[in-house]
């Protein structure tokens, strides 16, 4: 399998033969990392049940995590999951790069369909099952939303969405989304949301696929699945916790599949993540943090605040120049956006001409270096 540079390999290679400005402090905004400490009532959970490392943990998941999602899916989206229509995950990637390959085992000619900038697990999913691969093109043309496609749409096996999107910012309102699930259930593909970034909103709560599944009738969420995870919401990367949930019958088989996989989270972090899940006060604090941010960058960039995650997508002339004059003058690092996307079937590319942002720091350190960005464009 020949799969491409991760976009931060890109990145270094881009920049390393050239040195920072040796009299500012570095600022990294690359990378969708909150920096800030994991609440202390989840770190005390997880030291309280260090005791459990000496048990295997259930493929499945344990009762309480599994009942922690599932309340958390019935508080923020008013959806009532059974126990049948969700698997608790070790993370979001694993999923991302494995479910594909359980869903087109089967398929002679796999078709898949996916937002184009993307979450690079997308590509690497379609390279290991040697699917053809339709780019869903979020550009300025279409305000940042998939242009529907029915032709292109029809041959297609698996559509994967990110809504709030990753890196463009855009959302979907649930009107849009059940347009989605209407066309997976008429031309019979699997439809999956990858919804990492729900509860990084700035003012209204985003929707989710399942609420617009129900929103058009289909309780059962016949070929609708989502993913979300808690890494962005409590700060909690390090603890691997997201769930896919949504048809009963595809999860069914889908489980019978991660038997074989092996990646079961360890029952402490399962602990830890059952907390995290259950609670909600610890989110809104950290939705106050980057709403915070984006009014800063509004002050010193006038950049609009967008209605979900925690970048901005900024337009540049050159973006590969500008990310070396930024680390060179002013040492500071972001991301092309070039390398988060690929070139279409017609040569275009939607992530030429943009930078990722990432206002993941506090609120000293992101005025500090977007003041920094700020003199850069000037020049």
């Amino acid at each position: 399998m020949n799969f491409e540079p991760y976009p931060f390999e890109k990145l270094n290679n881009l920049l390393k033969n050239i040195h920072p400005n040796p009299d500012l402090e570095p600022s990294i905004l690359t990378i969708g990392e909150p920096q800030f400490e994991t609440p202390d009532f989840i770190q005390t959970s997880l030291s309280e049940n260090s005791a459990l490392l000496k048990k295997y943990p259930k493929t499945g998941g344990e009762a309480n995590l599994r009942e922690a999602m599932r309340g958390f899916v019935k508080r923020r989206f008013n959806t009532q999951l059974s126990d049948a229509e969700i698997i608790p995950t070790f993370g979001t990637r694993e999923v991302l790069f494995n479910f594909p390959q359980f869903l087109l085992f089967d398929k002679k000619e796999p078709v898949m369909a996916y937002t184009n900038p993307f979450y690079q697990i997308y590509e690497g999913a379609a390279i290991a099952t040697r699917s053809k691969v339709i780019h869903l093109n979020l550009d300025a043309s279409n305000n940042f939303k998939p242009k529907i496609e029915e032709e292109e749409l029809a041959s297609c096996d698996l559509v994967i969405l990110n809504f709030p999107n990753n890196p463009t910012t855009a959302t979907l309102t649930i009107a849009e989304l059940g347009e989605w699930v209407y066309l997976a259930l008429k031309h019979d593909f699997v439809l999956l949301n990858d919804e990492c970034y729900s509860e990084i909103y700035t003012n209204e709560p985003t929707p989710s696929l399942l609420e617009a599944a129900t929103h058009v009738g289909n309780t059962t969420f016949k070929n609708v699945l989502v993913i979300n995870s808690i890494s962005k919401r409590s700060s909690a990367p390090g603890l691997r916790s997201g769930f896919i949930a949504g048809d009963a019958e595809i999860l069914k088989e889908y489980m019978k599949y991660r038997t074989y996989v092996g990646c079961a989270s360890p029952l402490p972090l399962q602990s830890a993540a059952a907390a995290a899940w259950s609670d909600e006060a610890h989110v809104e604090t950290s939705r106050e943090i980057y709403k915070a941010n984006f009014t800063i960058a509004k002050e010193i960039l006038g950049t609009e605040i967008p209605s979900a995650t925690f970048y901005l997508w900024i337009k540049v002339e050159n973006a590969l120049e500008f990310t070396k004059k930024l680390y060179e003058k002013y040492s500071v690092k972001v991301l092309p956006g070039e390398f988060l996307a690929r070139d279409d079937a017609k040569g275009d590319n939607p992530g030429v001409g943009y930078i990722r942002i990432a206002l993941v720091e506090n609120e000293t350190k992101t005025r500090d270096a977007l003041q920094r960005i700020k003199e850069c464009l000037s020049e």
